[in-house]
């Protein structure tokens, strides 16, 4: 796989809808291929199927060379974090449910965080985005440091979230995607924008499907 194969041409659009376009044309085939594994996984993740982590090692192997093609250094690193989850998470998710006392291969199920929880999960995303974004200004030619920090350690807590089956990860995934979109156009990466628009309906559905089994499950019990 070549770098010229991988390369995505960053830059601020000039008029939207025509930079849209234009970029649209210039896209790589790399980056297509990472898309369609990427929705791929977010819907098999919705259906709580195993094989979404099979698509989202592949789709972020790819998105690892794509992104530091494009100087967007805190979201390559966050790719290979993303290879190592989706090992873990295909892992957790089959044999985190067992019954010790049988051995039974019963489903994980999804749980829920306390308030008290999220906002210590929260005030350490900040805290380690201001550290993560001073560094990558101050040393490096990384394209908005402190916001691709904020999407970059938003994202490592909510894929644990993933693959512990947390209920909450799809209401951090909205807000994380809704603040990536601006940052991959700005990059020229239009179909990863898009991919993450395509997330936030997504994860809506997700939030349904979820809290509709978790509450199944927790009557049950």
């Amino acid at each position: 796989m070549s770098s010229d194969a991988l390369a995505v041409q960053p830059g601020p659009p000039a008029g939207w809808l025509e930079a849209f376009a234009e970029r649209a044309a210039q896209m790589s085939g790399w980056e297509v291929a990472a898309v369609l594994l990427a929705v791929a996984y977010l819907l098999l993740a919705v259906r709580q199927n195993r094989l979404c982590w099979v698509a989202a090692f592949i789709s972020t192997a790819l998105y690892t060379l794509l992104f530091w093609q494009v100087q967007l250094m805190m979201q390559s690193a966050l790719n290979v974090y993303y290879m190592v989850m989706a090992v873990y998470g295909w892992w957790h998710w089959r044999h985190g449910g067992q019954n010790r006392a049988d051995g039974t291969g019963a489903r994980l199920p999804i749980k829920r965080w306390s308030g008290r929880r999220h906002l210590l999960v929260l005030g350490l995303i900040a805290a380690c985005a201001l550290i993560s974004g001073a560094l990558l200004d101050a040393n490096t030619r990384a394209a908005w440091p402190y916001l691709d920090s904020v999407v970059t350690w938003g994202a490592v807590v909510t894929t644990w979230m993933v693959a512990r089956k947390v209920l909450e990860n799809w209401a951090y995934w909205m807000v994380i995607n809704s603040l990536a979109i601006f940052l991959f156009i700005d990059r020229g990466m239009v179909l990863t924008a898009g991919l993450h628009a395509s997330y936030l309906i997504i994860s809506v559905f997700g939030w349904t499907s979820w809290y509709r089994d978790y509450r199944k499950h927790d009557r049950v019990h």
